[in-house]
């Protein structure tokens, strides 16, 4: 088992648990832990015993509070642009681009590079005491690791605009009511939660679930023609042992057994 500096890992019941462990720093992404990151995501996402993923903070206070501050100061224009382009292949191919549901739970402040991987995530539970926001206009910056692109995707362009361009905190009923949360739950219930919401994709067609995402991040892909991927996939579907059992099982009014 790889031992890590600034996460925690296992798997259960076929989730896969990543831990960001840097509470004193409340939860900050160095390049250390984005390492980390790269690396965890990658052994998960070829280990076919974890069917999904929850990504959380450790604490009760942060989630990720953003990145670490303190690597920007010694940075060149080249290397700048170099860590949002890391950034962007970290969030957008091994994140948002996992084969499998990645649920960001959300136990405390989200800020800067923490939102953004958050939304890099398939789905996003808040606990209560949750705050979000893309801080960076204040520190002379924008939002590097995919936030300017991801966030009005989600929430639509004037309401991201306000975030982006006042800074603004919202909390996490707020975000709900964007649509920037799933669901808001007590800190208490956040990962059993999550959990839940993946025992449940669990009992569906491991391989229409997987087809399912790829389709839907199509949609955002200017590269990829979202609706040529849907057909692809659905046709492709049609020929799958998981077709056969699961019209199988409607048609005898029964519960699919698919293969795990």
């Amino acid at each position: 088992m790889t031992h890590y500096s600034n996460l925690k890992y296992e798997v259960k019941d076929s989730i896969g648990y990543i831990l960001i462990d840097r509470e004193p720093q409340m939860n900050a992404l160095n390049q250390e832990t984005l390492d980390e990151l790269q690396d965890i995501f990658k052994h998960f996402n070829a280990d076919s015993h974890v069917r999904g993923i929850i990504l959380t903070g450790a604490g009760q206070k942060a989630f990720v509070a953003g990145a670490d501050i303190k690597e920007f100061t010694d940075l060149s224009v080249v290397q700048a642009r170099w860590l949002s382009e890391r950034g962007h292949i970290i969030f957008t191919d091994l994140i948002e681009g996992a084969p499998k549901p990645v649920v960001a739970a959300i136990n405390g402040y989200a800020l800067g590079g923490g939102l953004e991987m958050a939304l890099a995530c398939h789905m996003r539970i808040a606990s209560e005491n949750a705050k979000m926001g893309l801080p960076e206009v204040s520190l002379g910056l924008i939002p590097g690791y995919g936030g300017t692109q991801r966030l009005p995707a989600l929430i639509g362009k004037g309401h991201a605009m306000q975030m982006i361009l006042t800074g603004d905190m919202v909390d996490a009923h707020k975000a709900y009511e964007m649509g920037l949360v799933n669901e808001v739950v007590p800190q208490e219930k956040l990962i059993s939660r999550a959990e839940e919401i993946l025992q449940k994709i669990f009992t569906r067609s491991r391989v229409a679930v997987a087809s399912a995402i790829d389709a839907i991040n199509a949609a955002g892909d200017k590269k990829r023609d979202g609706s040529k991927v849907e057909m692809d996939a659905f046709g492709h579907l049609f020929g799958t042992d998981d077709f056969k059992e699961g019209v199988s099982a409607f048609l005898e009014k029964r519960t699919p057994k698919f293969p795990l």
